[in-house]
């Protein structure tokens, strides 16, 4: 008989949501990555014959790792290579045997942060230290943080595995490192933060704009770390992604279609969590050590303590204060659309046109997007037709393929 479907359905939301929670554990367990995700792997399908037939554990994420535990002991029993190495395979086993099997929620969330800490250790590679991260703490597939560092799944996938073997060969320990060298891995654990919450904000690739999933874990590990470290830029980061998500349920219509910002319905905005990260920004800018993103936290918090206007002459300032912190042309074309704001379009399209003629951001959709919104709000048709299409060739994500198409239409209907 084929898998009750609703218990097939939950077990494959279960996956989705706390596969990695269950992976951290056990790598944290078990010392290996390989062992730890053929464990898990073997425990979600025990679960899908088990809970068929008893239901639902009352906690199914320890569920899953005491069963992936005792998955992995039987693996190592099973190695052809026992032989040679039955000291340390039985002095795993032992160890695991005597595991205590009720394992507390604050066990396993813990272990996603020690993961993160262990996968941005100094010893690695920083080129490897994010994508590792992305990959074995947050779940993302090779093929995603590929297509965000802009290079093949195959290259990408040699360097996560170099990450995971240098973390063997180093003996590098799971633990979340003491106050004293937080600060050294600090950079690199909030960068992989941001990109978990960006990916979840905004896709990169698929048919849904929106991975609420991805973004919740990235405010719970921002809080998570928070508790560890009362540092402004981590104030500043959970305060940015705060006020981002506060406006995810004005950000796409009930077909999935993005609406723009100024376009957007703000008391659909959630109040709760504006109020949370402008208190972060207030108390982030309090300590005078402001980074990047409390500045950017700074930014979004205008837009979203603004009514009825907004005052784009804060927000070309700051934008003007963040690239003097962090030079980036992306910085540049987003303080371009706010210039075009308060100036009128022709100031925009100047700094987008200067970012162009420097060879810069040509691959990047949302500046020929943006420049094809300038241009048609200036009357120049054909010249935005051409931006968009030229957007509509780099894009990925099917919300936004819908809505350059849809740009395309209305100029080309007039």
């Amino acid at each position: 008989m084929p898998p009750n479907a609703a218990i097939n359905q939950q077990l494959s939301q279960l996956y989705k949501d706390h596969s990695s929670k269950v992976l951290a554990t056990l790598v944290r367990l078990l010392g290996d990555f390989d062992l730890a995700e053929e464990a898990m792997h073997e425990a979600f399908s025990v679960a899908l014959e088990t809970w068929d037939k008893q239901g639902f554990p009352a906690n199914p994420t320890a569920w899953l790792i005491s069963t992936g535990r005792f998955k992995a002991i039987d693996n190592l029993r099973r190695k052809k290579r026992f032989g040679q190495l039955a000291p340390d395979i039985q002095l795993l086993i032992d160890e695991l045997q005597e595991h205590n099997h009720a394992l507390s929620q604050q066990d396993i969330e813990d272990d996603q942060l020690r993961m993160i800490f262990t996968c941005c250790h100094p010893a690695i590679d920083p080129q490897i230290q994010i994508p590792l991260t992305l990959r074995e703490v947050c779940g993302l597939s090779t093929e995603e943080i590929a297509s965000a560092y802009l290079v093949s799944p195959s290259t990408m996938a040699q360097r996560i595995v170099r990450g995971k073997n240098k973390i063997q060969q180093a003996n590098i320990p799971f633990v979340i490192p003491q106050s004293a060298e937080l600060s050294d891995r600090l950079d690199a654990v909030l960068s992989v933060i941001y990109l978990v919450f960006n990916e979840g904000y905004s896709a990169s690739n698929g048919d849904s704009l929106l991975r609420v999933d991805l973004s919740n874990e990235a405010i719970r590990l921002a809080r998570l770390v928070l508790t560890l470290l009362d540092d402004s830029e981590v104030m500043g980061l959970l305060a940015l992604m705060l006020l981002h998500e506060s406006r995810r349920p004005a950000r796409i219509d009930q077909a999935g279609n993005i609406i723009l910002l100024e376009d957007q319905d703000k008391s659909l905005w959630q109040q709760s969590y504006i109020k949370e990260g402008s208190a972060l920004v207030r108390r982030a800018l309090a300590t005078r050590r402001i980074g990047s993103y409390t500045i950017q936290a700074a930014i979004v918090a205008v837009y979203a303590q603004s009514t009825h206007t907004t005052d784009w002459d804060q927000i070309i300032a700051l934008y003007s204060v963040l690239l003097q912190i962090e030079p980036s042309p992306v910085i540049e074309l987003n303080r371009a659309v706010a210039c075009a704001m308060r100036d009128g379009p022709e100031a925009g399209l100047s700094i987008i046109d200067n970012l162009l003629d420097r060879g810069e951001l040509r691959e990047y959709h949302k500046l020929h997007s943006t420049r094809g919104e300038l241009l048609g709000r200036l009357g120049h048709t054909t010249e935005a037709i051409a931006a968009f299409e030229q957007a509509l060739a780099l894009v990925k994500q099917a919300p936004e393929q819908r809505f350059l198409q849809q740009k395309l239409a209305q100029l080309k209907s007039q």
